[in-house]
């Protein structure tokens, strides 16, 4: 699980680099600094939650649960805010980065779901990471 850690936080720091440089290109410039700080702080992220593992104690199935978890959170949030700067999308529930871009209404739901459901489940993860700390 460490290194899968490892690997995820470094592909996703990777990608808010990359972002980081598309951001004069994109539809909506300040949502892609949004997304470009979420792939520089939440790969990081992962790669410190990857050295606090050996100090979880977790059952196995929860130890996949709590990485499927924050794999999912941290990357939903690099692509919602991704998707948001390339389509102008967000307006719901990130009015402040998106301004007045909007988008049609496929692409603000693919967005407001991705940031939606986000946040529900990195706060699982981190109830998970807390109780293998405590235990």
């Amino acid at each position: 699980m460490q290194d899968l850690l490892f690997t995820l936080g470094l592909v996703l720091f990777l990608l808010g680099l990359l972002t980081g440089l598309a951001i004069p290109v994109l539809k909506n410039p300040r949502m892609g600094v949004s997304s470009h700080l979420v792939g520089m702080t939440n790969g990081p992220f992962l790669i410190v939650v990857g050295l606090l593992w050996p100090k979880l104690n977790l059952s196995h199935a929860w130890e996949v649960v709590t990485v499927v978890l924050l794999a999912y959170s941290s990357y939903a949030n690099w692509l919602a805010t991704q998707l948001g700067a390339l389509w102008g999308a967000g307006h719901q529930f990130a009015p402040g980065a998106t301004g007045e871009h909007r988008a049609s209404p496929t692409k603000e739901h693919a967005v407001d779901l991705l940031l939606v459901t986000l946040a529900p489940v990195m706060v699982a993860a981190t109830v998970l990471l807390i109780v293998g700390v405590l235990r």
